[in-house]
């Protein structure tokens, strides 16, 4: 038995009236999730599946899913992830093509029009939730398809799709207890390996369970024993409120959550008890930092890691940030202790010395891949402390009659206009140059939208002239992948369509 499922199993039982989930301003209690977690643990019995055996679970950010998770994880059995934000299509046909012998639902997604007979095709059994832990049961019992298993697998986990058509991830059990071990490195005075016991503090749950952030998030405070507050979605009343309800140390917020909370000039007060925001989902900007720290005077640690490592592999903690951001100022933090990280040249593979851009390779037991050399795509320098710094993704390179231009640069520069809250940058064809960037840009509140030559001045006086968009839309917000990035695929769509 994995050291996390064995804290599931210990810790859902020690104080059943405890609260452990606030949704919405409403108190959930262990009881109550336990309730719901037995009532789908015997009927998964029932249906005869056993350990290992795959069981899709449609996340959402509810008390129900919470006690879905719950109840696939801690009788070993593997959480296949499916996200119901997809359009139907799309849904359907990862419905169909999984087979999965039981699926976990609650009666707002079961009741759209063409999934039930999708889950028929699949040869699914069905078990409806309710999202706000109002019990389960059973809709359909009959499993029409082979019982497949995945021994040893937490969670088969989809990609963001940031940059394409999402996949999906094994991650194995060892590889989040290892995960976990690592991560409990920020917290003073705690170890992984505790006896399981309740803990004071909360979690915010802000990513989408659907995400890696999410879903490792809920995992971890779980089987922390610490309270979770639940958010559907990101809204700045939304997250205030939780924080002021709960006033947990840490709150996590994607860097365009962070922008909004600035731009809302939330009141220094609601935030007291905070010590620290984590963002960890997409580039941090330094400047926001920074901004975020004057005025509040609360840091924002970065953490990088990805799906296909079980988690954060790099981050800041308090005590780092506190005595060394003027002199790592841009790092997304320090590589875990028992993550091994090298820098590579991308065409000859050769070990870079540290201070050196190149591709990230890393290796470590949580990655579950033999402690083999794991190369990323993304552009990155390690200094001789382990600090980590993120240059851009290799992959989405944009090559402009020749010229190579990383979106991030752009970026960059279009974030310092003070008319920009925030921006996004893809490449799209064209029939000359073969790509050229295209940008979507987020005005910042109350501000006058400049005129595009306006911007193409200021972008040329900070950019080489081909990195300048050829292509340039304000838009209220970005097509966003479930973890609230930019979607790549999105966003070349809106420029499709605009001819």
């Amino acid at each position: 038995m994995a050291l996390m499922t064995e804290k599931l199993r210990t810790i859902m039982a020690l104080d059943p009236d405890r609260t452990q989930i606030d949704f919405e301003g409403t108190d959930y209690s262990w009881r109550q999730i336990a309730d719901t977690v037995r009532a789908i643990e015997d009927a998964l019995g029932a249906m005869g599946l056993p350990e290992d055996a795959r069981v899709g679970v449609m996340l959402r950010n509810r008390p129900g899913h919470v006690a879905a998770i719950v109840a696939v994880l801690s009788t070993d059995r593997c959480l296949v992830t499916l996200n119901p934000i997809l359009p139907d299509d799309k849904l359907f046909a990862d419905v169909e093509g999984l087979g999965l012998p039981a699926v976990i639902a609650d009666a707002t997604d079961l009741a759209r029009p063409g999934l039930a007979e999708a889950l028929a095709r699949a040869g699914s059994a069905v078990i409806e939730i309710g999202p706000r832990l109002e019990g389960a049961r059973v809709v359909r019992d009959d499993i029409g398809t082979i019982i497949q298993t995945s021994p040893g697998v937490a969670v088969e986990m989809l990609t963001s799709g940031t940059t394409g058509t999402p996949k999906r991830v094994p991650l194995s059990r060892a590889s989040f207890d290892a995960s976990f071990r690592g991560f409990t490195r920020y917290e003073r005075g705690r170890s992984f390996d505790d006896p399981p016991r309740l803990n004071s503090g909360c979690t915010m749950i802000v990513n989408p369970l659907t995400h890696i952030g999410g879903i490792y998030g809920c995992i971890g405070a779980l089987a922390a024993g610490r309270k979770i507050a639940l958010l559907e979605k990101f809204s700045v009343d939304a997250w205030v409120g939780a924080v002021k309800r709960n006033r947990p140390a840490v709150a996590p917020a994607v860097p365009s959550a962070v922008r909004m909370l600035l731009d809302a000039d939330v009141d220094p007060a609601d935030l007291s008890s905070l010590r620290t925001l984590i963002a960890g989902t997409a580039p941090l900007s330094p400047d926001l930092v920074d901004a975020f720290l004057a005025k509040y005077d609360i840091p924002i640690c970065a953490n990088y890691g990805a799906t296909e490592f079980a988690g954060a592999i790099a981050g800041w903690t308090i005590d780092d940030f506190r005595a060394r951001w003027t002199e790592k100022r841009g790092a997304v933090g320090r590589v875990h202790a028992d993550i091994d990280a090298r820098i590579v040249d991308p065409d000859s593979g050769a070990i870079l010395p540290p201070g050196n851009e190149g591709l990230l390779e890393i290796k470590g037991a949580q990655l579950g891949n033999g402690l083999e050399w794991l190369r990323t795509t993304d552009r990155a320098m390690l200094d001789a402390d382990r600090f980590l710094f993120i240059r851009g993704r290799a992959d989405n390179a944009i090559i402009r009659g020749g010229f190579k231009i990383h979106p991030d640069d752009v970026v960059q520069a279009l974030s310092d206009h003070p008319a920009v809250r925030e921006a996004a940058v893809v490449g799209v064809p064209d029939a000359r140059l073969g790509a050229v960037p295209a940008a979507a840009i987020i005005l910042k509140q109350g501000v006058d939208a400049p005129a595009t030559n306006d911007l193409r001045t200021w972008l040329r006086d900070r950019l080489i002239a081909y990195q300048v968009p050829v292509h340039i839309r304000i838009v209220s917000d970005f097509p966003r992948t479930p973890s609230m990035k930019p979607s790549a695929p999105g966003l070349r769509a809106l420029f499709e369509e605009a001819g």
